[in-house]
């Protein structure tokens, strides 16, 4: 056996992709991910490369200097939310599982054929009220409270909110606030640079008129079309991408002040026919705020770059075994089976067989012979009895 030390998240299980020797964890589709980036660039680039020189002129320089700093700022929550640990839970081991199914089997007790085992959950008590753990089938855990299993990335979120292909990654409890933030952003630079766009062409239009505004900034045409023309598809990409972002800011502000997730809020958690109510939410606004945007980091349980050992079968040295076909015997203490001896013993054996021989007081009659044994030691020793003279 050769063992060699390769990184954690080389065997994590699970669905995630992983770069820069694990420091990177993404899902496996990010395609929209790429989409993602080539609309903020694209919309910031042409926005610094034909309205920004005019209006640092025109207007104040510092117009571009903003923008560059909430452009940077979106892109660094953008990559903080897309490449980090969204709060993945470690599936169980296999003496783990074994232990956690024999706890649910002696609870459960024998299920008679052809029923329903009963649903496998714990209660656990928070802020004086019943919350139910489920068991994940895959995992073999019950999950935290808050927790649930993403079909994409096939892992246990801690608080899962929901699984964001804009972002290539899930939102869960180590990025939630990082991804409110890039929301955030986002719409503030969306509503910055739309505006900043109808400023710049109102400008240029009361020297050299409307029509001749749109030939000498192309790339304010695409911004302005929908509200004038209606007719150019790339703004209405833009158009229906700013009202998007901050209609999605405007849902997780109201989710982070009643501190709930995307998920609770779908399934109807904390709003159903029991009227449930939330044990998570302090019943105030800026508590609720603080707590998600303001509490601790949460390190990972994960922990992808640390050493573990890997065990390989050598095959290289198997011909060489079966090679050999010599068998080699060493010297044991005690016979392996019933009357089988060892070379020492045999040889011994017979020399005392010699001497009782040559002696006719103790000359053993025929039918008291030993009987044959299962080895070659016992078969040289019974030859040599036989040429012996009586």
């Amino acid at each position: 056996m050769i063992t060699r030390k390769v990184r954690k998240w080389e065997k994590l299980p699970g669905k995630n992709t992983f770069c820069c020797d694990g420091r990177v964890m993404m899902a496996r589709q990010k395609g929209v991910f790429y989409l993602t980036l080539f609309l903020i660039i694209g919309t910031c680039s042409l926005f610094f490369a034909f309205e920004c020189p005019y209006l640092a002129v025109h207007l104040s320089p510092a117009i571009p200097v903003f923008a560059a700093v909430l452009f940077l700022f979106v892109m660094a929550m953008l990559l903080r939310t897309s490449f980090s640990d969204p709060g993945v839970l470690p599936r169980a081991l296999p003496d783990e599982a074994t232990f956690i199914e024999m706890e649910i089997e002696a609870a459960n007790g024998n299920v008679p054929p052809g029923q329903r085992a009963p649903p496998r959950i714990r209660n656990v008590q928070i802020n004086s009220q019943i919350v139910k753990l489920k068991y994940c089938y895959t995992c073999k855990i019950f999950r935290p409270p808050r927790a649930s299993h993403c079909s994409i990335c096939d892992n246990c979120v801690d608080r899962f909110d929901h699984h964001c292909p804009w972002v290539g990654n899930c939102v869960g409890k180590r990025n939630y606030r990082y991804f409110y933030m890039f929301t955030l952003s986002l719409s503030l630079l969306t509503i910055y640079i739309f505006t900043f766009n109808i400023v710049h062409v109102a400008m240029r239009s009361v020297v050299s008129g409307f029509l001749n505004t749109l030939k000498d900034t192309p790339g304010t045409y695409p911004f302005l079309c929908l509200i004038f023309l209606q007719k150019d598809t790339p703004l209405l990409v833009c158009f229906f991408t700013l009202w998007s972002v901050v209609g999605l800011t405007g849902f997780h502000t109201y989710l982070i002040s009643l501190n709930q997730t995307t998920n609770e809020d779908i399934k109807g958690s904390w709003s159903g026919k029991n009227r449930i109510q939330n044990p998570y939410s302090h019943k105030n606004i800026i508590k609720n705020c603080c707590e998600v945007l303001c509490g601790p980091t949460y390190p990972s349980v994960l922990d992808r770059r640390g050493l573990m050992q890997e065990d390989l079968v050598a095959l290289a040295a198997l011909p060489s075994t079966n090679s050999d076909t010599t068998p080699q015997t060493t010297k044991t203490t005690a016979p392996l089976i019933p009357n089988e001896h060892t070379p020492d013993e045999a040889k011994s054996i017979a020399d005392s067989a010699a001497e009782k021989s040559s002696s006719p007081k103790e000359e053993q009659p025929p039918s008291a012979k030993l009987p044959p044994l299962a080895s070659p030691e016992t078969d040289a020793e019974t030859s040599i009895a036989k040429d012996k003279p009586h």
